[in-house]
């Protein structure tokens, strides 16, 4: 947690600097111009502000009080983070700043926000609030904490490298022809995007802006033709620039955008994203006198649905995935009882650690896709939880440690989580375990009508927890991208709607879980691609290949169907691991993977 004493002065400096422009308050997100769920250092003003570290929230800072909003998966985090003495917490969706507002908002406020910051949508809740509430909403054209924040990282400049026709299945030229056609479809005649993910697929283009996130941070405007104007700083791109393909796209710079799209908005229907998009584009547009159209982006809906180049490259990188994370497995259940019984016990930032460097061997590793979660005990009860120094737990076998991970390669993008036991537990954690197992399995062996919606499947992986009267507050999946970003929109499985049907050549996560706070934390984790099957119909086939930790699991409470498949997932990582890893290994992974008896 950051000192409250430093909390306290920033707090302080920002109520001040508010004052001096006439505001009553501001409103502080989490996220950035591109609302990228992992910030830039430069751009991480709710971590300067209240010390959260989470990647959903934001927080409402007020003359004489503060609060702060994240969602589920963060409540233990944000009470480990953030000083209650500042800041008040509340839910994200639950409880909301919008609903808050038109509460305790008071007439005569002046509430001030970048409009950079905020997305459309958000925007509309908060101008409903306002004027329930009586207060008033100001754009903020400069950024406040310029003023307060002596020390802020610069803005990033990671290099741009291209990501070839090989292995993204698609030519830039065919992408932005495709793309056009659909703009004309959708009624539009161009179309401003600030996601930096769609940009670099469509431009078959990388990046390394933040790491982990593979995507130069960028804006474009695109139109119903194929035209590209792409802005972005060009110390970001190498000098040579034969292997990209920029023919015919215009570059500009990247703080030129808001003025370009009002420039050419005129008499124009310009096609918004309206889960994403600022309300500063919307805003450009209506006053430059354009028609918007808020609409479903077709970049993202056309990105989900992977080329057979992409799934290829996915299939291989999650054997080379498997590899390492098998072999850290194998080293974590041989070294760390010994280590504890030495008073020298393995601890989670050594762990998470040595799975790095087993990943850095393997082909066409790059990096992390995300900083892992290395959760021993208590600590995985929080989900989002990342090992420090003050929190580095030892690995022992009074508990489950959980290991949620992944990796960037150049043919694909990898994520899995496994929960593994030193020793057999108590009943109550077998029990749960034994459910949360239970849930995986019955998601990722349904079958469904192409075109089923995420939220009409998640209820499968909960209902052995709803039968024991428990539940877990995250999605139960998320899409994922072509070495592109970890959590890849539109499509999830949660209990929230989510009005994207899955269809062949989609990528997601299957991770049910559970998490008694102060005790321990449970999660089992598969990618997975979408593949056709009966007439009409899906089902998931695992990508993953890391056996399963059985030890803990009831089998007397599995029925014959969840066994044989359970059989089937080790048959199949055992056959493709075996010939490819260390002696130490192989032991480890034939014991995982031995057959149950029915």
């Amino acid at each position: 947690m950051t000192a409250t004493p430093e909390i306290a002065t920033r707090l302080a400096a920002l109520r001040c600097s508010l004052k001096s422009e006439g505001l009553n308050g501001l409103i502080v997100p989490r996220a950035d111009a591109h609302q990228s769920e992992v910030a830039a250092p430069h751009d991480d003003r709710l971590a300067f502000i209240t010390g959260f570290t989470g990647s959903a929230g934001l927080a409402l800072v007020l003359e004489e009080s503060a609060l702060i909003f994240v969602d589920g998966r963060y409540e233990i985090q944000v009470r480990h983070e953030v000083s209650s003495a500042l800041y008040a917490v509340h839910h994200l969706h639950n409880d909301p700043i919008d609903g808050w507002l038109a509460v305790h908002g008071r007439k005569g406020w002046r509430i001030g926000f970048d409009p950079m910051l905020i997305d459309t949508a958000l925007f509309d809740r908060l101008a409903t609030s306002a004027q329930k509430a009586g207060f008033t909403l100001i754009p903020v054209t400069e950024d406040p904490f310029d003023a307060i924040w002596p020390d802020r990282p610069e803005k990033p400049l990671g290099l741009v490298r291209p990501m070839p026709p090989s292995l993204s299945g698609e030519t830039v030229a065919a992408k932005r022809a495709r793309m056009g056609r659909k703009l004309a479809e959708a009624g539009a005649d161009m179309m401003a995007e600030t996601l930096p993910d769609n940009i670099a697929w469509l431009l078959n283009l990388r990046g390394s802006d933040i790491a982990m996130n593979p995507v130069p941070q960028s804006f474009m405007i695109l139109q119903e033709n194929g035209a590209v104007d792409w802005f972005v700083d060009s110390r970001k791109l190498p000098n040579d620039l034969s292997a990209c393909e920029l023919e015919g796209i215009r570059l500009k710079a990247a703080e030129d955008f808001i003025a370009c799209v009002a420039a050419l908005s005129k008499d124009k229907r310009v096609l918004i994203d309206q889960s994403f998009a600022p309300v500063a584009l919307r805003l450009a547009v209506e006053n430059a006198g354009g028609t918007v159209r808020l609409a479903d982006n077709p970049l993202t809906i056309a990105k989900a649905r992977k080329t057979p180049a992409e799934l290829a490259g996915y299939r291989d990188c999650h054997v080379e995935d498997g590899i390492a994370l098998t072999e850290f497995l194998a080293w974590l259940e041989r070294e760390a009882p010994p280590r504890v019984s030495a008073g020298n016990p393995i601890r989670e930032i050594e762990a998470e650690e040595k799975l790095l460097s087993l990943r850095a061997r393997r082909k066409g590793f790059l990096e992390a896709s995300f900083r892992s979660i290395s959760a021993s005990g208590a600590n995985a009860a929080m989900c989002h939880y990342n090992a420090a120094p003050q929190s580095d737990a030892p690995i022992t076998p009074d508990g489950p440690y959980l290991i949620d991970s992944g990796g960037q390669y150049e043919n694909g993008t990898t994520d899995v989580t496994r929960t593994l036991f030193l020793s057999v537990p108590d009943e109550t954690v077998r029990r749960t375990y034994t459910a949360v197992l239970k849930g995986f399995i019955a998601l990722i062996s349904a079958t469904f009508p192409e075109g089923t919606c995420g939220h009409q499947l998640d209820a499968l992986a909960r209902l052995p927890l709803w039968q024991m009267g428990l539940d877990y507050d995250h999605g139960t999946g998320h899409g994922v991208g072509h070495n592109l970003l970890v959590h890849e929109y539109p499509h999830r499985f949660a209990k929230k709607a989510n009005n994207y049907g899955l269809e062949p050549g989609n990528i997601m996560t299957i991770e049910p879980g559970y998490y008694e706070a102060g005790a321990y934390g449970l999660r089992i984790e598969n990618q997975v691609e979408v593949i056709a099957t009966l007439p009409g119909f899906c089902r998931f086939r695992s990508l993953t290949l890391v056996p399963i930790d059985l030890k803990p699991v009831d089998v007397a409470a599995l029925s014959a169907q969840e066994i044989a498949f359970i059989n089937d997932y080790h048959d199949t990582v055992r056959r493709a691991l075996a010939g490819h890893i260390s002696e130490d290994a192989r032991d480890f992974l034939m014991r995982s993977t031995e057959t149950l008896e029915l």
